[in-house]
């Protein structure tokens, strides 16, 4: 049987955490999800990225916004440098420096509901390249007040980068984009429909397709199957509900698990503790591997 993909790579305990990489990698990355937000600028190479069944074409200085918990993968051209700076971003940092008329997380909402890319201008990239060199230095400093300045660096850099979302630039190169318009629709009735129904038959009727195109169509484009993208999001809103204060068995209910013994099973499998241990933690918990795939 074909393994299934959809793994939640690394942990996050940091206020944000900065990564320059460059390298040449042959070897290409299952789609997988994160519980933080990430931004990824790229430099160099020649490189598509898969977001929830979205690909867009990178060009230098491109920035990306991966939102939490969306499924992603590179593709990465082979025999050729990939180099990027990516950063992971905590949440709780963003809402502790912004406020409710400038909410820093902005630029996440709104790419997880229309694009998540934003290329920049000549006035913005050069408004914003030296914020990244400056922060890069101060990130691998030892002396005083650099951990101040590198959070100050930081915000000023997630300033500029909403603003861009709020109001892109002009006279830039369209974004090249491509996705399936009937997938994309699939997906975004499964994402606000959790609690419901999402059989296979279901969605198949609904969106008049049928049942094993749709399920060959759905893999092809976000690296899941149906069974797997609608258990593993329904995780996710619960794991949230959980960590707001919900009861575990409530919880369960509203994310579609009728089978509460096998929602524990499945929860505790996913996020390695059960769902009641994991709402009096307070900390982002690793699964799986660490790793950076940019």
């Amino acid at each position: 049987m074909e393994k299934e993909p959809g793994i939640k790579r690394g942990y996050l305990e940091d206020d944000f955490k900065f990564f320059h990489l460059k390298d040449r990698n042959n070897i290409q990355f299952e789609h997988h999800y994160h519980d933080f937000n990430k931004i990824i600028i790229f430099l160099l190479g020649d490189v598509i990225y898969n977001i929830e069944g979205k690909n867009y074409k990178l060009k230098p200085w491109d920035v990306l916004f991966v939102p939490a918990n969306q499924v992603h993968k590179p593709i990465i051209a082979p025999d050729r440098d990939y180099e990027r700076i990516v950063i992971w971003i905590n949440n709780r940092f963003l809402e502790e420096h912004g406020n409710c008329d400038n909410d820093l997380l902005t630029c996440f909402n709104m790419a997880r509901d229309k694009k998540h890319l934003v290329r920049l201008g000549v006035n913005s990239l050069n408004n914003i390249k030296p914020i990244l060199v400056n922060l890069e230095k101060e990130l691998k400093k030892i002396t005083f007040g650099s951990g101040i300045l590198a959070n100050a660096l930081f915000v000023q850099f997630m300033v500029y980068i909403n603003r861009l979302f709020l109001k892109p630039d002009k006279q830039v190169e369209d974004i090249e984009v491509e996705f399936d318009e009937q997938i994309q629709k699939v997906i975004h009735f499964i994402n606000e429909n959790l609690s419901g129904d999402l059989s296979i038959a279901t969605l198949s009727e609904r969106f008049y397709i049928n049942k094993y195109y749709l399920m060959h169509k759905f893999k092809a484009n976000t690296g899941f199957s149906i069974h797997s993208y609608v258990n593993n999001k329904r995780l996710q809103k619960s794991a949230a509900l959980i960590k707001s204060g919900k009861a575990p068995s409530d919880a369960a209910g509203e994310c579609g698990f009728n089978d509460y013994s096998s929602f524990v099973r499945t929860f505790s499998k996913m996020y390695g503790m059960s769902p009641r241990k994991y709402g009096k933690s307070t900390l982002e918990h690793p699964v799986n591997s660490f790793q950076v795939e940019g």
